[in-house]
């Protein structure tokens, strides 16, 4: 999503933000978030099944790409997640909630609002190393 473009289907589509997040979740193939087995996993087609649902063949669970994620256990489309995820990534003074439903022509405020918190915890650091690696000097502009 470096080079991404607000044209980009992958803002518009469902289906297209689904392939392109598959692509970026599991590069070296589609591994089960239950077992971990890689390649070992079969798509559920069908009316009754939603698209993007697995089942694995070797723990017999199913699972979709966004487990695990922020993504999981909403009912946003994946395609307005990654559109979210752009605007907060690449405003220069940060974007609002309210920005976010205007942007994304959201039903709530309340879904905004949920979004932008969910974005901001992942983006959050994990780990307490200093930024650049210990001993390292960073500099940078535009900073307060």
């Amino acid at each position: 999503m470096a080079n991404a473009t607000l044209s980009d289907p992958i803002f518009h589509d469902e289906d297209a933000a689904r392939a392109h997040f598959e692509k970026v979740r599991w590069p070296d193939g589609r591994t089960c978030p239950h077992c971990g087995v890689v390649e070992a996993s079969t798509e559920l087609k069908g009316k009754a099944h939603r698209k993007g649902l697995y089942k694995c063949n070797a723990c017999d669970r199913q699972f979709t790409a966004t487990i695990g994620t922020v993504y999981e256990d909403s009912k946003v489309p994946l395609n307005k997640w990654l559109l979210a995820m752009h605007l907060m990534c690449a405003s220069k003074k940060g974007i609002s909630a309210l920005q976010l439903q205007r942007e994304l022509a959201l039903g709530s405020y309340r879904t905004a609002w949920f979004m932008a918190h969910r974005i901001r915890e992942a983006m959050t650091d994990t780990d307490n190393t200093p930024l650049g690696g210990e001993g390292k000097v960073v500099e940078a502009d535009e900073t307060y």
